[in-house]
């Protein structure tokens, strides 16, 4: 079976053209609408305006200049379109699993697993970093199994983890972050700019008209139908791309991100990230946009199975009558299948008397697992745990006391149940 590259095993909901070339949001169809917006008022332009004032300019046939600026800024704005939207926004790869220097193992909250309740894995919430010497408080991802960088979030339209995330825009198909924020910005600024032009030309070719035929504005509006259509459109797109233009304006010069202005506003919260107006604005144009973290068209590298993290419970030392050590009970648990098992003892009859003399209520091993952890010379690697609770039962087991259990909860940050004596 032929090796699947990243773009073919991608877990998040992109679109993928060419191979992988191009990645795009799951809503890339509504870009088919933006390509319209933007091409057929200026195909209406140049046709019905822009053809009709090639000569009313004499000097170095200035008149052919309206219509090769119109067609080369349109352009342009198309290929800020396609850099906007077919390229990496910044998107954080996801981890094969947990952080494993985050485990912890919470004894308050326990799972039932064969009738036996063991403790649950649990990860913090919530962990400071320092940013420009502030304390910033990032979030675990669940999906994506990482601790966000700052100012990253992840979307629910794509389901990735994007750095400097500011939005997904479905006129664009795509999120807006770190990696295509300038493109999306020079987009809409330079949309804008093109809705002035055609508005200013159509309304200067409606006064050449009224000047040809020395009639009113109403007979010239008459006459080039199209143009009227074309101010109007114009007119009612500079409130959209204008107004957006005008805003990221602001957001760039006091470095914030759409997400954060909407979502922090009323929190008067200080913005560590604003280093003045003239350097946010280099900040955005003059630095060198980061490289991709993903290699999409990359063959997927198979999964090294590593073995799981164990760990056992503490364990007591008891003698019998004549003074002699008894074995030692250990508990595994095993984070990839969740079962527990009892380990190494010598023989059967020493599992069913350790059993009865502890008072367990553990299922007991049928002879085909006490053979088969017999003829095992070696023992599974542990790590040792937290000191547990004092509700536990000192007999090895991992069940609860049920006081525990009707007080148990989970908490969403850096500290956790601190262990009792």
């Amino acid at each position: 079976m032929a090796a699947k590259r990243v773009y073919e095993a991608w877990k998040g909901s992109n679109k993928f053209l060419f191979g992988g070339r191009l990645i795009f949001g799951p809503d890339a169809k509504s870009l088919l609408i933006s390509l319209l917006l933007v091409i057929v008022p200026v195909i209406i332009f140049c046709v019905f305006v822009a053809r009709h004032l090639r000569h009313h300019f004499s000097s170095y046939n200035a008149g052919y200049a309206i219509l090769v600026v119109a067609v080369i800024f349109n352009i342009y704005v198309l290929i800020l379109l396609f850099l906007t939207s077919a390229r990496d926004p910044g998107i954080i790869p996801r981890n094969l699993h947990p952080p494993e220097e985050e485990f912890r193992y919470d004894s308050s909250v326990s799972i039932d697993i064969g009738g036996r309740q063991t403790p649950s894995l649990q990860f913090p919430r919530t962990k400071e970093v320092m940013v420009n010497g502030l304390p910033v408080r990032v979030k675990y991802c669940d999906t994506c199994m990482l601790y966000r960088p700052p100012r990253c979030s992840h979307c629910s339209i794509c389901n990735n983890c994007v750095e400097r995330f500011d939005h997904h825009c479905p006129w664009v198909g795509q999120c807006i972050g770190l990696r295509n924020y300038r493109y999306f910005f020079m987009f809409v600024s330079s949309a804008t700019l093109l809705c002035i032009y055609v508005f200013s030309i159509s309304a200067f070719y409606i006064k050449v008209l009224m000047d040809e035929n020395h009639g009113t504005v109403w007979k010239a509006m008459k006459e080039s139908p199209a143009s009227v259509i074309l101010m109007a459109y114009c007119f009612i797109s500079l409130w959209f791309v204008g107004g957006l233009t005008g805003f990221h304006l602001y957001l760039i010069g006091t470095n914030q991100t759409t997400y954060e202005n909407f979502r922090y506003r009323a929190d008067n919260r200080i913005n560590v990230y604003n280093r003045g107006c003239l350097n946010n604005f280099l900040e955005v144009f003059c630095t060198k946009v980061k490289p991709s973290r993903n290699n999409f068209r990359a063959l997927v590298q198979e999964e090294v199975q590593r073995p799981p993290p164990r760990v056992v419970t503490p364990r007591e030392p008891e003698q019998d009558v004549g003074g002699d050590p008894r074995s030692k009970v250990e508990d595994d648990l095993d984070i990839g299948e969740d079962l527990l098992k009892i380990s190494q003892r010598r023989n059967i009859e020493e599992i069913d008397e350790d059993i009865r003399s502890r008072g367990s209520n553990g299922p007991y091993n049928n002879a085909s697992e006490g053979d088969s952890v017999l003829g095992s010379d070696r023992r599974a690697p542990t790590v040792q745990t937290e000191e547990r609770h004092s509700s536990w039962r000192r007999s090895g087991s991992w069940e609860i006391a049920p006081d525990v259990l009707a007080n148990s909860n989970v908490t969403e940050t850096r500290s956790y149940v601190s262990a009792r004596q």
